[in-house]
């Protein structure tokens, strides 16, 4: 049986459909931790994703009346 794919003809030529031929289309990694140890790792990042966006925020609004925000 052959395998079922879309095609396209246009302006004579014929173009393949299939979703590993779009640009920018990787193979998927197989995954080497656990769920456990990447929901850990995800947390932590979280973490200091936050630390940073407080520490930010609190330079922003430092700034905001120079700027005349009024504020």
């Amino acid at each position: 049986m052959q395998s079922q794919k879309a095609t396209k003809k246009q302006n004579g030529k014929c173009y393949v459909l299939t979703s590993e031929r779009y640009v920018g289309a990787e193979a998927e990694e197989e995954e080497e931790e656990g769920l456990d140890e990447k929901m850990l790792h995800l947390t932590a990042k979280l973490e200091r994703q936050f630390a940073e966006s407080a520490k930010l925020e609190a330079m922003i609004r430092e700034n905001l009346p120079r700027v005349g925000s009024g504020r």
